[in-house]
């Protein structure tokens, strides 16, 4: 069995959606996590606040120099992730298919390194 990382990605300045809109994502997301589970492929997940509540941490040049913001200057940004293990690539798609369809936004699929 693999470990895949499913990203969540959101763009930046789009139109946040109405509050129906919203409930009825959280309430997709709150089945389609269900239904991980009850697979037995849930690992982890978990939903992020937006990027300026980010603090980036460097301290590759012998200092640490902390500074806030997302890391990436960039519009798209990650919005939540989840942590499954499947036996393969097509059942980590199959999984990343419903997720996108439950949070309504692209969801990128990544294995782990092996150890």
């Amino acid at each position: 069995m693999t470990q895949y990382l499913l990203s969540v990605h959101s763009v930046d300045g789009t139109p946040m959606p109405s509050d129906d809109e919203m409930q009825a994502a959280f309430a997709a997301v709150d089945a389609f996590n269900t239904e991980v589970q009850a697979a037995g492929a849930w690992v982890f997940a978990g939903g992020l606040l937006p990027p300026q509540s980010a603090t980036v941490v460097d301290a590759t040049g012998g200092q640490v120099v902390t500074t806030d913001g997302p890391f990436a200057e960039t519009k798209e940004q990650l919005g939540g992730f989840w942590v499954i293990e499947v036996p393969d690539l097509d059942a980590a798609l199959a999984w990343a298919a419903k997720g996108s369809t439950a949070c309504r936004n692209p969801v990128e699929v990544r294995p782990f390194q092996s150890e």
